[in-house]
């Protein structure tokens, strides 16, 4: 017996829901309201012996792209604006 196309898109509709749903969790998971951004940045830097200029940057990014990567070095691919803004000669800007 051959189903319907109504039917199978009653099957399929709760599916497509629920990964809508899940992929903007997933989306919001790393972002951070500004005042979260000093905490987290003062960890983020805690290990670097240039922390002046690394929580000017640090908060600098979060203010942009409210997100910081965990940890105190790398991880940055958990925050692609965190990750992909450069300076002028194409370094990383943020911390």
């Amino acid at each position: 017996m051959a189903r319907s196309p109504y039917n199978t898109l009653l099957l399929l509709l709760p599916l497509l829901l629920l990964l809508i749903t899940f992929s903007h969790v997933a989306e919001g998971y790393n972002r951070l309201r500004p005042a979260d951004c000093r905490p987290r940045c003062t960890y983020r830097c805690s290990a670097t012996s240039h922390k002046k200029p690394c929580m000017f940057f640090c908060l600098k990014c979060c203010s942009k792209c409210l997100c910081v990567p965990p940890g105190t070095y790398g991880n940055k691919q958990t925050c692609p604006c965190y990750n992909n803004w450069k300076t002028k000669e194409g370094g990383p800007k943020c911390p």
